[in-house]
């Protein structure tokens, strides 16, 4: 009766722990690595085809993204997951595998020209659609006998469609432990889906700690508000409204707000103004919303749909699948709203239409989600000129807005409310995917908030359930050769410098009315000088 934490020890993507008792082998999440890690994962210590269970709490490609190439490796086993969380990897899965071997073939035109060695996808689509297969999907709050000695029971965690949390009931000789992996701890009050819900009890939990060392604020934004006013500024010039935005989640919020607008007739002097969502994803994924309503939104949403309102639909909505359609956008010069993927601006359609748009002062491109370093989409809030799109110089004229999106992720104190939740304290609670001093800091504030005993575990640490005994706190390797132990512990300090510069940045902001504007060109340069450490 074992768990092992394999990724996301200290590092905030590629979520993975293996639990070994009762003869099985069950991975909880596959996820994949994405961006700057710190520290080298270690290796499962079994083969992929030893895999008799993957659980998976919700579709994000850092929890679910490497299970196609689990299985190109040989796994045979069951997915376990929520319908919704099925549904969206389906689509996610695929976009993944074509995202792979997109990258295989610039790659391998390169390779080709200078004589170099070939280079092969992490996976395929091919891969990918065996993945999908192994898919068995579950109703929330329904329990699963896994198998002889394993139950399993997912409950709505409210970070995504069909997110959850999983109880996990190991017996094994008379002696049983309950384990609960908590995935992503969704936000309060974001729209559509519901708050996470509480469990009651464990003897270990396994929590997040994304944003363990933040707080999101008291107040929720008018994000309403702030997004008329953008449309009507930008109208009122005779502009297009631009926004990258991520394919599953954000726009669905985007369009459930737009859908506000209108009914609210919030801009009466442009009541018919069109709206495109020009990304094959994010209208696969809506289309999976619309399938997931009874199982997944909450009460307002709900309310919506039994009115027979789809929250997700208003008049003035259009989608574009092909590349013609999607060209055809920017031949119409009456002001619209363009919401297009990716959300940083880095690959896809909506790179056309800033090629299209931002040299024109009456438009305006308004980002809604965080933009990491060395992106289009961060240069663009950092004030750049001018950009290279398609190798032809760009001047920026459009004005640059940014609407701090809701947050996917519960802050600190939302963290904490959900560990209060529980009955009984825990055993012990093991705090897992984090930036490296966040999973320190907030191990400590759990053992003084919550008092009860709590670690973060690098890769390779290894717990004992039957006993409780840590066998392992895992092998703390940083990634980087170069990278010496007094430069990690280096790096620390300064993170920590980063993370009280921004809580100060947020009191300054409470207290002198400073806008979200001011805030995330704070962030900006906060997130900037961060940045450059790593490099």
């Amino acid at each position: 009766m074992k768990l092992t934490f394999i990724g996301a020890a200290h590092e905030v993507t590629g979520s993975c722990h293996l639990l070994e008792a009762c003869g099985k082998r069950v991975l909880i999440d596959c996820g994949m690595e994405q961006g700057p890690d710190l520290y080298e994962n270690q290796k499962l210590p079994v083969t992929a085809a030893e895999i008799d269970y993957v659980l998976l709490t919700h579709a994000h490609i850092d929890h679910s993204g490497n299970i196609p190439l689990l299985c190109k490796q040989g796994f045979t086993g069951e997915v376990v997951t929520t319908f919704a969380t099925s549904d969206l990897c389906s689509i996610m899965l695929r976009d993944s595998a074509h995202i792979q071997e997109f990258e295989a073939q610039w790659r391998n035109r390169k390779a080709r020209r200078s004589g170099g060695e070939l280079y092969e996808p992490v996976y395929t689509m091919a891969d990918a659609d065996a993945a999908i297969q192994r898919f068995a999907p579950c109703d929330y709050e329904q329990t699963i006998d896994l198998c002889q000695g394993i139950k399993v029971r997912f409950n709505d965690m409210g970070h995504l469609l069909g997110s959850a949390s999983i109880e996990v009931w190991v017996t094994e000789e008379d002696v049983t432990k309950k384990i609960v992996f908590s995935g992503d701890v969704g936000n309060t009050n974001q729209p559509i889906i519901r708050d996470p819900q509480p469990v009651k009890e464990a003897d270990y939990v396994v929590i997040e700690s994304t944003y363990g060392d933040r707080l999101h604020g008291d107040e929720i934004p008018d994000y309403v508000g702030e997004f008329t006013r953008i449309l009507r500024e930008t109208f009122d010039r005779g502009g297009n409204v631009v926004i990258p935005s991520f394919a599953v989640g954000r726009t669905q919020e985007l369009l459930y707000f737009i859908r506000e607008i209108k009914e609210k007739n919030l801009l009466p002097e442009y009541p018919a103004f069109e709206v495109y969502v020009d990304s094959p994803l994010a209208i696969e994924a809506t289309t999976i919303f619309n399938k997931n309503v009874r199982s997944c939104f909450d009460e307002e949403a709900l309310a919506l749909v039994e009115q027979g309102i789809n929250p997700l639909l208003f008049p003035g909505l259009k989608t574009s699948i092909t590349t013609e359609e999607s060209k055809q956008i920017n031949l119409d010069d009456r002001p619209k709203v363009i919401i297009s993927a990716s959300g940083m601006c880095e690959a896809g359609r909506i790179r056309h239409h800033l090629k299209h748009n931002l040299w024109r002062s009456e438009c305006t491109i308004c980002f809604v989600g965080y933009q990491a370093v060395g992106t289009l989409g961060r240069k663009l809030l950092e004030g750049a000129q001018v950009v290279k799109l398609f190798g032809e110089t760009i001047s920026v004229n459009a004005r640059i807005e940014s609407i701090k999106g809701i947050s996917g992720h519960a802050d600190m104190n939302g963290l904490l409310a959900w560990l209060e939740g529980f009955e009984r304290k825990p055993n012990q609670v093991i705090v897992v995917h984090g930036e490296d001093t966040v999973t320190e800091s907030f191990a400590q504030t759990v053992e003084e908030r919550i008092h009860c005993p709590a670690f973060a575990p690098f890769s390779g640490g290894c717990i004992d359930l039957a006993t409780g005994e840590i066998l392992s706190e895992g092998l703390r390797i940083p990634k980087k050769a170069s990278e010496k132990p007094a430069r990690a512990k280096a790096r620390a300090a300064f993170e920590r410098v980063v993370a009280a510069a921004r809580r100060l940045m947020e009191v300054v902001m409470k207290n002198e009315g400073l806008s979200n504007r001011d805030l995330a060109k704070f962030e900006s340069q906060i997130q900037n000088l961060a940045d450059k450490w790593d490099r």
